[in-house]
């Protein structure tokens, strides 16, 4: 799958199936992560994967939009270092998954962090040091659905020299 048909066809996938993600492939999505746009190369970014399902059900009990986290064979969570552009840094990094998994023939979901109550909670579950921020938490896993959200038109979002 090429760049453009992974930007193009990536829907958010909130079903899994049971299926393992092979560790070769979890280690690949993390790489595309780390080689995310970072403003001036702070590079403040730290990946959580979290496959214990356990811990997957905790997590899932306490955010509000990611219970499905719990069903996902596999969780993201990206955290950053303290810094001016971690949020920046993280959503970068953070999309970079995204596309990775869909380029894998993989499922997966934004869950938010950075501004949810629960993200210090999640930080220290997962045994984060103080300076580290939740950005997102990512479900992974070999898609349960295919999901086809319509997507506002071009025509709708497009606009040449003024709003």
């Amino acid at each position: 799958m090429d760049a453009i048909e992974a930007l193009k066809g990536r829907r958010s996938v909130r079903s899994f199936k049971s299926e393992a993600v092979r560790k070769e492939i979890i280690e690949d999505l993390v790489d595309c992560g780390r080689l995310a746009a970072t403003a001036r190369n702070e590079q403040l970014w730290e990946f959580v994967v979290v496959t214990d399902p356990e811990m997957r059900q905790r997590i899932a009990e306490i955010t509000d939009y990611g219970k499905f986290i719990a069903t996902a064979p596999v969780c993201i969570a990206v955290m950053c270092q303290d810094g001016k552009y971690y949020l920046e840094d993280g959503s970068a990094a953070t999309q970079n998954i995204l596309l990775a998994a869909c380029a894998h023939g993989l499922g997966s979901c934004w869950v938010a962090g950075d501004k949810k109550p629960y993200a210090g909670t999640i930080c220290e579950m997962l045994g984060a040091p103080e300076n580290i921020k939740l950005v997102a938490l990512v479900a992974v896993g070999h898609p349960g659905e295919s999901p086809s959200p319509a997507k506002r038109e071009l025509s709708e979002v497009l606009h040449w020299d003024r709003f």
